[in-house]
């Protein structure tokens, strides 16, 4: 019986212990593959330009579709109707007749336009080139902020601040002039290819 009472009590000193074991941490390379499970994303955008020359934000709104593959369309439907997309290779806008025409590229815009779908893929590796990274939560809440690195970004963001479970929620960025745009994806879903419209719209 003493023998039982011992063995009882070395089972339960085992099972303390594990239970004050801390939880495996949510970390970057847990986020990268949580978000890029997904290969398309749908759902709306509301967008929130906070300007300090302003006293209430510009505010405008519509539809996206995010393809890990071809990029991003955002079709933007208040205040007016108007549809870009977003490659690595630049950014379009839809003309008369449905046809996708270039925008001008400036100096230093294409970097800027692969951070920006990197932001919205939740593309950590790319990235971490630019930021500093630190991540936060468990994977139904966690936030990522991104602090620039290079002198020129440092000109350009305080930080850029990144919210989501499954998905991504709400992206913030904070200016150092004091603007801020915030982003929040309303009702999105996750699919596993583009249907045939979005196809033909990801072929500028």
């Amino acid at each position: 019986m003493r023998r039982f009472l011992r063995y009882l009590g070395a089972c339960g000193a085992l099972l303390l212990g594990a239970a004050a074991l801390p939880a495996q941490a949510f970390d970057l390379k847990d986020l990268q593959q949580q978000l890029q499970a997904a290969p398309v994303v749908r759902g709306q955008f509301v967008q929130q330009k906070f300007l300090r020359s302003l006293p209430q934000p510009l505010t405008s709104n519509g539809l996206f579709v995010l393809s890990a593959q071809h990029g991003l369309l955002w079709e933007l439907r208040v205040p007016l109707f108007q549809d870009l997309l977003i490659t690595p290779e630049g950014m379009y806008r839809r003309g008369d007749g449905g046809k996708w025409q270039a925008l001008p590229q400036q100096i230093g815009s294409g970097r800027e336009t692969r951070l920006f779908l990197a932001v919205l893929a939740g593309d950590t590796r790319g990235l971490q080139d630019n930021f500093d990274m630190q991540v936060s939560g468990s994977a139904g809440d966690w936030q990522l902020v991104m602090t620039p690195r290079s002198a020129l970004l440092k000109q350009i963001f305080q930080d850029i601040r990144i919210n989501g479970g499954k998905l991504v929620d709400r992206i913030e960025l904070r200016e150092t002039q004091g603007d801020r745009t915030v982003m929040e994806m309303k009702n999105a879903r996750a699919d596993n290819k583009l249907d045939d419209d979005e196809t033909r719209d990801f072929a500028p």
